[in-house]
């Protein structure tokens, strides 16, 4: 009954949506005034907005596209299974994300404590719940996650790297990663 162009678009973009909902309920309570509505109303407005900006940049971190693999997040492990390569990383043992442009493909480098690494494509079927497993992170900034991806500008565009050449993008270190204590 709903072309499937509209049903993709409706599915994208229902947490923006659904905050917006519960702003409307928020500014209604408003409306309606008096000493517990009033309050209590502001106080929805307030979580929508909170719940409408972070929907909003998990929508942008979100890329379209076809790469191969599957991406998992569970239970502070990310995992990558793809037809050639993969892998898992604990969210603990991760020391640095860096975002890589490889053969005119856009990758996520992840880092292990102990050298390993794990390669995620960007565009692979689950890579937007990747978002929220970096926000867990100590000392990420989301702002400057979600501006990496972003095509044009000082984000690091893959089309400001030659193709066949490597570009690489640090977007996160371990706070005290590579200092020896003695």
């Amino acid at each position: 009954m709903i072309r499937p162009e509209a049903r993709a678009a409706l599915i994208r973009w229902r947490e923006v949506m659904a905050s917006a909902l519960l702003a409307g309920l928020g500014l209604w309570l408003i409306a309606l005034g008096g000493w517990v509505l009033i309050p209590a109303g502001a106080g929805l407005v307030a979580l929508a907005a909170g719940l409408a900006l972070n929907a909003w940049r998990r929508l942008r971190f979100a890329q379209g596209g076809e790469a191969p693999g599957l991406v998992e997040v569970d239970e502070g492990q990310i995992g990558y299974l793809g037809p050639g390569i993969g892998g898992f990383v604990a969210l603990p043992d991760l020391v640095e994300i860096k975002l890589i442009t490889l053969r005119g493909r856009r990758l996520w480098r992840l880092k292990q404590a102990d050298g390993q690494t794990v390669l995620i494509p960007v565009e692979a079927t689950g890579a937007e719940r990747l978002f929220d497993a970096f926000a867990s992170l100590p000392g990420l900034d989301g702002a400057a996650l979600i501006a990496a991806l972003e095509p044009t500008g000082t984000g690091g565009s893959a089309a400001l790297v030659p193709e066949g050449m490597a570009g690489m993008r640090l977007i996160w270190r371990r706070p005290g990663a590579g200092l020896m204590r003695g």
